[in-house]
């Protein structure tokens, strides 16, 4: 099972390639949904709205097992896979990368296009930062007040990060974990008397 995914800190904006008159700009945003795919290419669009095409491609999940890649009027296969091909190439998921392109005049032909597609795409991801990022679930642990110690001093040796602590008699703790400590951290809290816990 996967731990861990690569993806992008920060957007990425204007990246210019010049090709025979035509101007592309690259364009790159960390998403984690669907809904933010559609946020970013509604902005793009707005700043945008004399360019030619808003060619995109992103994935989303884990394993890049929810993505999309489209030529926006680009022939065929001509924009978004080549886009598409560079998250792959980079081994990159919950990102999204546009290339707005104004058209110069002149003709690229399929191959020039994808060519033009391609390069884009890879001068942008070369301005990103990339980074790793670990896969997190979300804990609800119930104790006895005086249990507060035991409890925080296990979730810090776990790197866990404390969301809310809501400190009565009956003390509740929501907390961020590590995905890949899920298993150690379960055994732990079993073997503590009077705590309840849960994964959210």
């Amino acid at each position: 099972m996967q731990f861990e995914f690569q993806t992008i800190k920060s957007p990425v904006d204007n990246v210019l390639l010049k090709e025979k008159g035509s101007k592309f700009l690259g364009f790159a945003f960390p998403v984690s949904s669907e809904m933010e795919v559609k946020k970013s290419l509604e902005k793009i669009r707005e700043e945008h709205p004399k360019a030619t095409h808003h060619c995109y491609a992103f994935r989303l999940g884990i394993s890049g097992e929810n993505y999309r890649a489209n030529d926006d009027g680009e022939p065929n296969g001509t924009a978004g896979l080549p886009i598409y091909n560079q998250l792959l190439a980079n081994n990159l998921t919950n990102i999204l990368l546009i290339v707005v392109r104004y058209y110069g005049g002149t003709k690229l032909g399929v191959s020039g296009l994808v060519k033009a597609y391609k390069e884009s795409a890879k001068l942008t991801l070369e301005e990103a930062e990339i980074i790793t990022k670990e896969l997190e679930t979300q804990i609800e642990i119930q104790f006895h007040f005086e249990q507060q110690n035991i409890i925080f001093t296990m979730l810090n040796k776990f790197g866990a990060k404390i969301l809310d602590f809501i400190s009565e008699e009956n003390c509740k703790i929501f907390a961020n974990i590590k995905l890949a400590e899920k298993e150690q951290i379960t055994a732990q809290l079993s073997e503590i008397q009077h705590v309840t816990f849960d994964f959210i």
